[in-house]
């Protein structure tokens, strides 16, 4: 268990300083699937969403890195990508940055009964995510006991964003934009 949390820290500071060098903002980064075939996943973002080349550039840095370092004990796939639409919430800035947005929380230990939860970010509060339930209204999800978490879309917000963006583009006037 050791070599495999120094082995995450090693990538995640080498995936950190890859990013940082190309501008852009170190999401997560993780290696799943021990033993013989683990696989690197970095996700990066910037605003107004990463590109190709972005993906491509961190790649390189990144893979040149672990193979000269090669602390890895096998060989790896390496993948570098945007963190998608439901992007992963993964330290209390993420939560503080999306508040107001939808999400969903699974917490290892029961909050109000329950550990899984599906609503909106309302903030953080203290070491703990200040969250509107759907089923049990405002709760306080300790940060410490969040397994996953990610954003959720809400297909008809994004659309009336949509629409309200290609007016503002039709008659001139500024531009609305979104996280």
């Amino acid at each position: 268990m050791g070599d495999e949390v120094s082995i995450d820290r090693r990538v995640r500071e080498i995936a950190e300083r890859a990013a940082a060098d190309r501008g852009v903002e170190l999401v997560h980064a993780e290696v799943v699937g021990a033993g013989r075939a683990p696989v690197v996943r970095v996700f990066i973002d910037k605003p107004g969403g990463v590109t190709h080349e972005d993906c491509s550039e961190v790649s390189r840095h990144v893979g040149t890195v672990l193979d000269v370092e090669d602390f890895i004990p096998s060989a790896y796939t390496l993948e570098v990508s945007s963190p998608g639409l439901e992007r992963g919430l993964y330290r209390r800035e993420d939560y503080e940055r999306f508040a107001g947005r939808p999400a969903r929380v699974k917490s290892r230990v029961a909050v109000n009964g329950q550990r899984n939860f599906s609503g909106r970010i309302v903030g953080v509060e203290g070491e703990s995510v200040v969250f509107d339930d759907k089923t049990n209204g405002r709760v306080l999800i300790p940060l410490a006991e969040v397994v996953k978490a990610n954003l959720e879309i809400d297909v008809e917000e994004e659309f009336r964003r949509a629409e309200e963006r290609e007016r503002a583009a039709r008659s001139g006037g500024e531009t609305v934009t979104t996280e």
